[in-house]
């Protein structure tokens, strides 16, 4: 080897050995080293009023949403309570109607003619009461002056029972096809208004045959259905904010009754809220809203300046003159409206009353950024 090619080789280590050296004097930073998430020095941003919010202590209502479909308390179907051809059927759906309104009639001339049979049945059954009455009245007098023996005349007293049960029969026989003779005429058992008409006149109505629906729209209940962890916080009386679709103002509905048991499969608890029929309410429209369970007073502010970005949620605050991020544990939430605006507001611990929280147009903001208000923000 040359003189020359083993001073270039002597020269390449020297200056490895020193390279080495100084990354061991000056390591690179390691994953554990933070990253610095404040700003630089000289950061600012200018804030309008807009941007700021300050935390507010204000009454909450703990609510759950429920929702269902709208049935009228009172509905019945009319059905035929004697077979035969339907007639003089005049109501179509819409028609109002009153408790005890004939609505129409079945053909009652079969009917008519048993009602004839029977109460000559029962004519026929009192004239034996009278032959046997007779013959006891005679069979007693003899008995009493001794002509025939007493044997007779307890033969005599039972037909005469017997002749008077025959007749008793009779007599329900008559009550029972008169009163089939009234059921055919077919009539409303409810006021309202026809929903369903479901015959028509001249059909062959079979017993219990549907004829037409009636509702009655003065009160109309909903049904929901909530887990029975958010059935227990719920009471008769409490109120709720319903939107019902084709109706532009909220509705009032306030709970009538819950049941007892929860449902199988589901474990879903019923509960029956009512409200008042007003104009424009109709049977079968879906309704949603909330349920108000509890209220409190707490801190809140709009659940928009909650950020989440974060493994723990937190808020921009304004520290002195800069922005500071503070974590906070979030609760009941709340609509409020101010000013035609409605904003959804959300409970907050970790936070004093009065502390300036910048909303959400802000976006993300460093912490450690100085903070310049222009006029009106304080």
């Amino acid at each position: 080897m040359k003189k020359s090619t083993l001073w270039i080789l002597c020269a390449i280590a020297a200056v490895a050995l020193l390279a080495g050296g100084v990354r061991w004097m000056n390591p690179r930073p390691t994953t554990d080293t933070a990253i610095k998430t404040k700003a630089p020095a000289g950061s600012t941003i200018e804030l309008s009023p807009s941007d700021v919010i300050k935390v507010q202590a204000m009454d909450m209502v703990l609510d759950l949403p429920v929702s269902g479909t709208l049935k009228a308390t009172q509905s019945a179907m009319v059905k035929a309570r004697a077979a035969g051809e339907l007639m003089d059927m005049t109501v179509r759906e819409g028609d109002p109607v009153k408790a005890g309104q004939v609505i129409a009639r079945i053909d009652p001339t079969e009917y008519q003619a048993r009602e004839r049979q029977a109460k000559q049945q029962a004519d026929a059954a009192w004239a034996q009461v009278e032959i046997a009455q007779k013959q006891y009245d005679n069979n007693k007098a003899l008995v009493d002056q001794g002509f025939i023996s007493q044997t007779a005349l307890q033969n005599t007293a039972a037909s005469l029972n017997g002749a008077k049960a025959t007749h008793m029969a009779a007599l329900a026989a008559l009550d029972v096809t008169r009163k089939t003779m009234d059921d055919t005429t077919v009539r409303s058992p409810i006021s309202g208004q026809v929903a369903q008409r479901l015959a028509q006149p001249g059909e062959r109505m079979a017993l219990d045959g549907r004829i037409v629906e009636v509702v009655n729209l003065s009160q109309l209940e909903l049904e929901v259905a909530l887990p029975a962890a958010d059935a227990s916080l719920v009471r008769p009386g409490m109120r709720a904010k319903m939107n019902i679709e084709g109706i532009e103002e909220d509705v009032t509905a306030k709970v009538l009754r819950i049941s007892p048991s929860t449902q199988a499969g589901s474990r879903n608890v019923l509960v029956y809220m009512g409200i008042a029929g007003e104009v424009g309410l109709r049977q079968g429209l879906f309704a949603q809203g909330h349920l108000g369970t509890r209220s409190l007073r707490a801190l809140a502010i709009p659940l928009s300046s909650v950020r989440t970005d974060k493994p723990q949620p937190y808020v921009q605050v304004i520290d002195g003159e800069q922005v500071k991020h503070i974590t906070v544990q979030t609760g009941t939430r709340t609509e409020q409206t101010k000013d035609n605006i409605t904003l959804t507001w959300v409970e907050v611990q970790g936070l004093t009353e009065g502390t300036q929280v910048l909303t959400a147009s802000t976006g993300m903001v460093r912490e450690g950024t100085q903070v310049k208000f222009t006029a009106g923000v304080r």
